[in-house]
């Protein structure tokens, strides 16, 4: 990759130049690309000075002492409401016109696709063109209704006199009333008149026309501040907030442009998500339905906490609360609720879960784990009585006991990662992780340290924190505000993060030990629940800000080690952010205190504040979306075995500390799966699983074997390492955690030369393939008649009335068939014109019908496949004969024939075991157009003995009466045989025709993938497809067979090859994988699947296995800033730049970054992966 291929190509460029100026003015479209007459440009700004005019009308009436100030408000709402409809107005007409006229617009194919053809000045096409209007007549009321409002409370804002009272300044009351009404038009131009595509944008389509309120929507949080001190009585606080936004409200237009500021859909979301987790000790959750419903029940639940008046009520409602909404409740619903239907419905639902079986045991043990924490809370609140935190209380007893927990969890999670802390190698892990057996048994001891973490997780820690809290003296104080909120959040993250939750109470704790001087702010102006809580906050905006330093730090030195990522502008841009150095702190730390993420733009070393957006980054639902392809099966099996694996380690603590927001990636040979953690709440964990393509580009396999270096660094290198050996990949985003057992594909690929191009093998190979037939023909009408026989049914019948009392199934089955198959023009002896031509003797076809049905008696008769065309006697000898050449001569121009001319009727056969109707082939197949002479080399080719085994092997069992003879008898049987001789030699003619030539690789290849070349056989065989289907089938396990020969050796006896056939039958799947039948067997979990392929660029024939068995997967932890920062630059850079260059800069390969792996994981339209689970809730019991 060249490092200075340019970040926009020249027509995005111009894309791009044309469309921020009309960002940063809120609509107007000052830079066409094209020539436009001048009115066009004085039009729009006349509109965007409109409000202002308006507003200084009011402004004037108001400094003359004309008016009040909320008259002068009034009236400039008024006149502004009044203005937006006429807009409005004149829009809708301007379109009804042109509908009306019906004017034929022709247009220029190589001008631009947005250039105007301008008549007037107010012509239609320029109002079109400067208003485009509103999509719904309500948002045209609503919008107009909404910019009056906002023009009248504008004008009430920066009134001179107001200013002036702020800041006793004359100049600086200037500044803010000029630029403060350049603020003001801007929002009033993107809501009534054109709406300006915003930099922070969420949504790829604004359906209900939300953009347009974006900006106005902020105006009026910064009047409504302003509005507050106006009518709020000494307060200093609010004054000097005020003076602040008034400041601020200047750079409005400058963070709208640089996109700092949230859309509305996601500054609600973002809110609510921020409010559930650090005011009410919930989780971010999956869907924007469940956030919603959560947060309500949420703040619910601690409102109704302040109007208890009981003190040990209150406790309780705050402990059962707190662990009851910390549960997978949607799950428990569904379960719920299917319950119900079962009973209802008098029947058991046997798939009543999702992912998590919530039962009886599991209600059990929530039932129980509840009852206790009630007791424990009651008991100690009402005898423990309340005093002053010192070193002798029982609070600060349970403070030591805190401690310890948490010293002993924070090792017993650490000790299990491959890596300590991510930069020294564990020596406790396994070094030895080639298989499963080993790894399992190497393990097995840190296993039991999982166990005990868990137990000391879900069980001792929450107790432990509940005796803190019961103990607490602030609980005293019950209709205080901060108590209900401290308190109700607290008693709820003692559940739902109980790592979290133990970090903050350990923290606070250690600082009463410290700071036992009860004047102090923190002492006396801070309840425990409002400590905790901003300890929390602090926590989280701590790692953020660390975890985004790092990113940046990342970022900005690989722009200069990695020499593909060096370009002509790095040293300027590496010189510049070490001079600012401070705006660089500045910038990551407002970014962590806003939790929005570090925006690198198109990942160069320049950053900016992303807007705020919920944890999982994307808008849309999380699973149904992703870009399914041939590859998409393969996470489709493993994914439950993943989902598996990864409860027993999130359980145990060795993928870290997995908080909802947190990034994973696995790998094993050429897969790559993506976790993302959605919510997390008491024992269990929703997770959403990705999987990115296998057919690698350029980029993706550069990150792609990086990542496996880093794995292999960490796994398998690791004989003869030092004790604490440094981590080589430290400054990488991806940091290796452990190993997961789960039962998935192997992929394993080799070269067939010298084995499908071996003339040996290729000669064997017609010969393998009869018998493969036979048996597989043997096996079909076996199958066939145990599922139409009757048990018992054949046993009653003597062998004289067999055939005439007995009729099987597939008989009966074949006769509309065969009269399908009589009237075939594909047939050679339907050719009755000039017939001495084919024929010495006239009646000769006839004859051979009348013959044919003395097959079971007079086997010394030439016989044939029934219908087909004989002239010469037995002692013919074998070489080609007349009329065979003949026949291929003009086998490609058959002409028509007259269907209802005749029939052809088989008279049935006659058998000497009358059993053998049970392995009877179907009529229909015994119709090829064959030449005689075929039928005396096939019976001469035809591996008796081999049929004899086969028929030795069956058991009947089904017939509950058979003679102890029969399967000699049906040795015996020659119509029997003969007619396996027909149907071998009906396939052999339409897989290869009549030649008697050693194959060809190339033909064998094409046979396997089913593209023989055309011929009447072939027409023939395609037309019983079930019959085709075998004859594939079979040669498909030939191939397969002789794979197996070359590389294990010759098959010795009859049995192997049994064997042999029988291990294809049940355990592999062999065809192509781009079968329907192929991804059926991959997520029926076939134990083997086979396939051969063609490389035509080195010339070579291959086969691939898959193998289905337990292997481990390589885990690793993201750095989840880095992956939200680039998945921001990547929403701005499509959604806002356009720029969906395949080969733009932000999506080449970068070896530290991963940027080609994380923009595939990213969510479509954006993103696109190629497979995407739904929302797997994963139990950690």
């Amino acid at each position: 990759m060249d490092p200075d291929v340019p970040l926009l190509n020249d027509y995005k460029k111009e894309f791009f130049l044309k469309r921020f100026p009309q960002t940063v003015l809120g609509g107007p479209r000052l830079k066409l690309g094209y020539c436009a007459p001048p009115y066009i440009y004085v039009n729009q700004i006349i509109l965007f000075l409109t409000p202002w005019v308006l507003g200084g009308v009011g402004t004037l009436l108001y400094q003359l002492d004309i008016m009040k100030d909320y008259c002068t408000a009034a009236l400039s709402g008024g006149l502004m409401f009044v203005t937006a409809l006429i807009l409005q107005m004149t829009n809708l007409y301007a379109k009804q016109k042109t509908m009306t006229v019906e004017r034929r617009q022709i247009q220029n194919t190589l001008t631009d696709e947005d250039e105007f053809e301008f008549s007037s000045c107010i012509g239609s096409e320029t109002v079109k063109f400067i208003i485009p209007g509103k999509k719904y007549i309500i948002n045209t009321v609503f919008h107009s209704l909404l910019a009056g409002v906002l023009c009248g409370l504008g004008t009430w804002y920066l009134l001179p006199n107001r200013i002036t009272l702020l800041y006793s300044n004359i100049g600086g009351t200037v500044m803010i009333f000029v630029f403060g009404w350049v603020t003001v038009c801007i929002g009033e131009y993107s809501l009534i008149i054109n709406t300006a595509t915003e930099t922070a944008t969420f949504q790829a389509l604004d359906t209900y026309e939300i953009t347009a309120l974006m900006r106005p929507f902020y105006i009026f949080v910064f009047v409504a501040v302003d509005l507050a001190h106006r009518f709020a009585v000494n307060t200093p606080i609010l004054e000097q907030t005020n003076q602040i936004l008034h400041i601020i409200f200047l750079f409005l237009p400058f963070l709208w442009a640089m996109g700092v500021l949230p859309p509305l859909d996601a500054l609600f979301l973002w809110g609510m998500e921020q409010l559930l987790e650090f005011g009410l000790g919930g989780s971010p959750m999956s869907s924007n339905t469940k956030l919603l419903v959560m947060f309500l029940i949420s703040a619910g639940t601690a409102i109704a906490s302040y109007f208890i008046p009981s003190t040990l009520g209150v406790l309780l409602f705050m402990t059962g609360f707190g662990f009851i909404l910390s549960l997978n409740l949607s799950e428990i619903g569904f379960t719920f609720k299917h319950t119900v239907i079962s009973h209802l419905a008098s029947s058991k639902s046997k798939n009543m879960h999702r992912g998590l079986q919530f039962g009886w045991r599991e209600f059990m043990f929530y039932l129980t784990v509840l009852t206790f924490a009630l007791v424990e809370a009651s008991l100690l609140h009402q005898f423990a009585g309340f005093s002053s935190f010192s070193k002798a209380r029982p609070q600060a007893i349970a403070s030591y006991v805190l401690i310890i927990l948490f010293i002993m969890m924070w090792i017993l999670r650490e000790i299990q990662k491959v890596y300590l802390f991510g930069v020294f190698r564990n020596p406790f892990y396994p070094k030895d992780v080639r298989t499963v057996t080993v790894f399992m048994e190497k393990q097995r001891r840190l296993m039991k340290v999982g166990v005990v973490r868990r137990i000391l997780l879900t069980v001792v820690s929450p107790f432990a924190m509940i005796a803190f809290l019961s103990l607490d003296r602030a609980l005293q104080n019950l209709h205080s505000v901060s108590v209900c909120i401290g308190f109700t959040r607290i008693f709820r993250m003692v559940w739902q993060h109980t790592e979290n939750a133990l970090v903050d109470i350990v923290v606070v704790s250690i600082v009463q030990m410290l700071v036992l001087n009860p004047d102090l702010w923190w002492n006396r102006s801070l309840d425990t629940g409002i400590r905790l809580l901003l300890v929390g906050i602090l926590r989280d905006r701590l790692l953020q800000f660390v975890s985004k330093l790092q990113f940046a730090m990342a970022v900005l030195l690989t722009s200069w080690t990695e020499k593909k990522q060096r370009r002509k502008s790095t040293a300027t841009l590496i010189t510049l952010n070490v001079i600012f150095f401070p705006i660089l702190l500045t910038i990551v730390a407002i970014s962590a205190l806003l939790s929005s993420p570090l925006l690198p733009l198109f990942t160069l070393p320049v950053f900016l504040v992303g807007f705020p957006r919920p944890i999982r980054s994307w808008p849309g639902p999380v699973g149904p979306k992703a870009c399914v392809c041939f590859d998409t099966v393969y996470y489709q099996q493993l994914v439950p075995s993943l989902a598996v694996a990864l409860q027993s380690a999130l359980a145990a603590g060795s993928l870290g500390l997995s908080l909802p927001g947190s990034h994973y990636l696995c790998r094993f040979q050429d897969r790559l799966m993506w976790i993302l953690v959605l919510e997390k709440g008491f024992t269990y964990c929703g997770v959403n699983i990705k999987g990115l393509e296998l057919q690698e580009t350029s980029c993706h396999a550069a990150e792609a074997q990086r990542v496996d270096e880093i794995f292999e660094m960490a796994f398998e290198h690791q004989e003869h390492t030092k004790i604490l050996s440094p981590n080589h990949h430290f400054g990488h985003i991806l940091t290796p955690c452990t190993l997961l057992p789960v039962r998935l594909y192997s992929d394993a690929r080799n070269v067939l030369s010298g084995i499908i191009d071996s003339h040996e093998n290729l000669k064997q190979m017609k010969d393998d393939f009869i018998k493969v037939l036979v048996w597989m023909l043997v096996q079909y009408c076996y199958n066939k008649s145990k599922m139409c026989e009757s048990p018992g049914n054949a046993g009653k019948a003597n062998k004289g009335s067999f055939p005439e009392t007995q009729h099987i199934c597939a008989i009966e089955k074949s006769r509309p068939l065969r009269e399908e198959e009589s009237s075939s023009a594909d047939t050679i002896e339907d050719w009755d014109d000039d017939s001495e031509i084919f024929d010495p003797e006239p009646s000769g076809k006839m004859k051979d019908r009348r013959e044919a049905g003395q097959l079971g008696a007079t086997p010394e008769v030439c016989l044939s496949i029934p219908g087909s065309v004989e002239t010469e006697s037995q002692d013919v000898p074998q070489e080609m004969s007349p009329e065979d050449k003949l026949h291929r001569a003009v086998v490609l121009g058959l002409p028509a024939v007259d269907k209802g001319k005749q029939q052809q009727v088989l008279p049935q056969i006659e058998f000497s075991c009358s059993y053998s109707e049970l392995l009877s082939i179907p009529e229909e197949w015994q119709t090829a157009p064959v030449p005689t002479s075929k039928v005396h080399e096939m019976r001469q080719r035809f591996p008796e003995e081999w049929y004899h085994f086969i028929l030795s092997q069956l058991d009947f069992f089904y017939l509950k009466e058979k003679p102890a003879n029969l399967l000699e008898d049906l040795m015996k049987d020659k119509a029997l045989k003969d007619l396996y001789i027909h149907g071998v030699l009906s396939c052999c003619f339409g897989m290869f025709g009549l030649d008697n030539a050693i194959l060809v690789p190339s033909h064998v290849f094409r046979a396997y993938t089913g593209g023989i070349p055309w011929s009447v056989g072939l027409n023939w065989l395609t037309g019983k497809p079930e019959l085709f289907q075998l004859a594939l089938k079979a040669f498909r396990y030939t191939i397969k067979l002789m794979v197996d020969k070359a590389s294990l050796g010759p098959v010795e006896n009859f049995k192997e090859l049994v064997n042999y056939l029988e291990e294809y039958e049940n355990n592999w799947y062999i065809g192509l994988a781009s079968d329907l039948e192929w991804q059926q067997a991959v997520l029926q979990e076939k134990p083997f699947l086979f396939s051969l392929g063609h490389d035509p660029t080195m010339g070579v024939y291959t086969g691939r296995v898959l193998t289905l068995q337990e292997l481990l997967v390589q885990v690793g932890k993201l750095n989840e800033e880095a992956v939200r920062g680039q998945w921001a630059n990547l929403s701005w850079e499509l959604l806002y730049a356009t720029n969906d260059d395949e080969e733009r800069y932000s999506i080449q390969a970068h070896s530290v970054l991963l940027r080609n792996l994380t923009v595939q994981a990213a969510d479509p339209p954006l993103g696109y992966p190629v497979y995407s689970s739904e929302l797997l809730y994963l139990p950690l019991f």
